[in-house]
């Protein structure tokens, strides 16, 4: 058996590999000695560990062997590269994009995973914010809060303030919180929605721009953050837009840490 941990600042990520398959888990982040004392507090004492492989964070700084294991340390980039490729049996030239705590867009060339760049716009901003907007942290909430709100009391969208932009629907955004001046909309649920698209906006944006840089029409998505349904919204609105397709795979928010096992 093989256990791949991905270090995250919100959760820590399991994969566990053996000849009958692989099962996920995931746990709050704490710090690693703590987490890394929670994931085997969970393992059954039958379970024979054979090797850990760690990714993510500050992994880098864990020992080489932990209670007689030996430990080996992953870049997040060819992590997030590997795991994509298993979930989505990838073959040749791919954009994969990891919504985290921020956004990193990695090209996937058949074999190697090359780092594109990526914003600080994700899972850290929308839980940061909706702290100072909406006092909550929790984005599950934020995005139940999104289903029952309206993000066109808060945004201007195209056709509030112009008649026509080429053929762009009146019901793209124009500018978010545009309207957030007038605090009579400005509910939980409005600048949620308000929010969850904005961060969806901004990180379809960067993946179709990328996806055009490539020369390709589909965009592989991992992490948490984009399987927020207001989120995924936001992005495949963008994705839309610029005629890319956005694919999300089972189990897509455990991709680094499958990725950094080694096969």
């Amino acid at each position: 058996m093989k256990i791949g941990i991905d270090f995250g600042i919100t959760h820590t990520d399991v994969a566990i590999s053996n000849d009958q398959g692989t099962k996920f888990q995931t746990l709050k982040s704490l710090d690693m000695n703590q987490d890394l004392q929670n994931i085997f507090d969970s393992m059954e004492k039958s379970e024979n560990i054979k090797k850990i492989f760690v990714t993510g964070g500050k992994s880098s700084d864990l020992p080489k062997t932990l209670n007689g294991l030996p430990v080996s340390h992953k870049n997040e980039i060819d992590s997030i590269a590997l795991g994509a490729k298993q979930l989505y049996d990838l073959k040749e030239s791919a954009l994969i994009v990891s919504t985290g705590t921020g956004t990193a867009c990695v090209h996937f060339d058949g074999v190697n995973g090359n780092h594109l760049g990526g914003i600080a716009v994700g899972g850290g901003m929308l839980c940061g914010l909706g702290n100072l907007l909406l006092k909550n942290d929790n984005a599950l909430e934020i995005d139940e809060f999104a289903e029952k709100g309206d993000k066109s009391k808060i945004d201007f969208l195209i056709g509030d303030v112009v008649n026509k932009i080429g053929n762009l629907s009146p019901e793209i955004t124009a500018a978010n919180f545009g309207k957030a001046v007038n605090s009579e909309f400005a509910t939980m649920e409005n600048v949620a929605a308000s929010l969850c698209n904005m961060i969806g906006e901004v990180i379809g944006t960067i993946a179709y721009l990328n996806a055009f840089l490539l020369g390709v029409d589909k965009v592989y998505f991992i992490g948490r953050t984009a399987l927020l349904k207001n989120v995924q919204a936001g992005i495949g609105e963008r994705l839309q837009l610029a005629g890319i397709k956005g694919i999300y795979a089972e189990n897509c928010e455990y991709a680094n840490a499958l990725g950094c096992i080694e096969n």
